[in-house]
């Protein structure tokens, strides 16, 4: 799924967490796996691009895009939450229409499902605690990694250091928590999320430098290409009007 500290390059989407909108014109009359409605896999544990909310609803970077998508397809979305490992299954097999999770494009992804173009840039970064020695990517060698299992981030850390120095866990808080009781000694996710975690925890620093930079976007079932159409084009328009770069801005303020 991911990587840290994300340079974002276009943005994301208006407000609301369910989309209701009349259909204009020229959007596609698409085939969904529940009439009426658009549904969205996720890991609403990554922000800002998806999380819960208090009252047990979702909001973040993808969930706003893929509201405004479902809009002008005058679809209402619905938030399909599960394990990250589980997002591109779900859309391969039909459970779920839209794979959106900070997804980054990957060869191996695009054997599973199409991918609308990208609309953000992610990168992975790595945070470490306080007076750790780790001060750039290279340092990580012979040192415990913890990554969220199926991300970006956990194949390369296994590729560049080896399966026995990294460890996957369900999700970025729980390889947090990890780094904080002092089983692993460094994190690598996305940049975005890295920020939040920093900030949430003491004793937490985000290095200065990148691991690796991705592209996000959107997977659809390879058996749907009016779909994968249809929402490449929302999401070319939303881009175009600048709906993805206000909801960018909102998530992570240009400093």
């Amino acid at each position: 799924m991911k990587k840290v500290l994300v340079g974002v390059l276009m943005a994301a989407m208006a407000v609301s967490l369910v989309g209701f909108g009349a259909k204009p014109a020229d959007a596609a009359d698409v085939k969904t796996v529940e009439a009426g409605k658009l549904h969205m896999a996720t890991n609403a544990a990554f922000p800002p691009y998806e999380m819960t909310t208090d009252d047990g609803g979702y909001e973040g970077i993808d969930v706003e895009i893929a509201t405004e998508i479902a809009k002008k397809l005058g679809l209402e979305l619905v938030v399909d939450d599960m394990d990250f490992s589980s997002v591109i299954t779900v859309v391969q097999t039909g459970k779920s229409d839209i794979a959106m999770a900070g997804l980054t494009v990957t060869d191996e992804r695009k054997k599973n499902v199409d991918f609308t173009d990208s609309y953000a840039t992610g990168i992975q970064s790595i945070i470490v605690p306080e007076g750790s020695d780790i001060a750039t990517a290279d340092d990580l060698a012979d040192h415990m990694i913890g990554t969220q299992e199926g991300t970006t981030g956990f194949f390369y850390c296994t590729d560049d250091f080896g399966e026995e120095f990294v460890l996957s866990y369900p999700n970025g808080a729980t390889a947090v928590q990890n780094l904080l009781a002092g089983k692993v000694d460094a994190v690598v996710i996305d940049n975005a999320p890295a920020q939040a975690f920093v900030e949430a925890n003491d004793g937490l620093v985000l290095l200065d430098t990148e691991y690796v930079t991705e592209d996000y976007a959107i997977g659809v079932s390879k058996d749907n290409p009016d779909l994968c159409a249809a929402v490449n084009g929302a999401l070319k328009d939303l881009i175009k009007d600048g709906t993805v770069a206000k909801i960018v801005e909102k998530y992570i303020p240009v400093e």
